[in-house]
């Protein structure tokens, strides 16, 4: 399982390195697109399809499946890992994210986000302020989804 907090650096040519112990679990071939909040999304190749959930078996004919598929799937990138599991970042990527130096990256059980640093300082704050409204939204949600 993909859990914790890593802080990593990014050069001036996109290159950085994944977290030895994402990296165990990953594997060296992993694809990075584009997420949610301007943070980058990392799977393991092998588990590709997660980031088609709750798209997959939706008819291609909606529209919010077809732009959900073209953001996630369209904004992708295909990257292999060397030996001490660097890699580097395309560019389109960095923009999106913002990413100019340091970055987190935060494992979330089946993938692993990545921050620009004072981005997820800033983000994280808000969160932190939040989570007991969200945390009681979803269990609201969950509530009236047993009804």
């Amino acid at each position: 399982m993909l859990v914790g907090q890593y802080e990593g650096k990014i050069d001036q040519k996109g290159r950085s390195a994944i977290p030895k112990k994402f990296r165990e679990i990953l594997g060296d071939k992993i694809i990075i697109t584009m997420g949610y909040e301007n943070s980058l999304i990392v799977v393991s190749q092998k588990a590709w399809r997660s980031l088609l959930e709750g798209t997959e078996g939706r008819p291609f004919i909606e529209y919010a499946t077809r732009e959900t598929q073209r953001f996630l799937l369209g904004g992708a990138s295909l990257v292999e890992l060397d030996g001490k599991g660097r890699f580097i970042l395309p560019s389109y990527l960095r923009e999106f994210g913002k990413i100019e130096g340091e970055i987190i990256f935060l494992g979330l059980s089946r993938y692993v986000e990545v921050w620009d640093k004072k981005r997820w300082e800033d983000y994280r704050i808000k969160l932190e302020g939040n989570i007991e409204k969200i945390s009681e939204r979803l269990a609201k949600e969950e509530k009236g989804a047993k009804k």
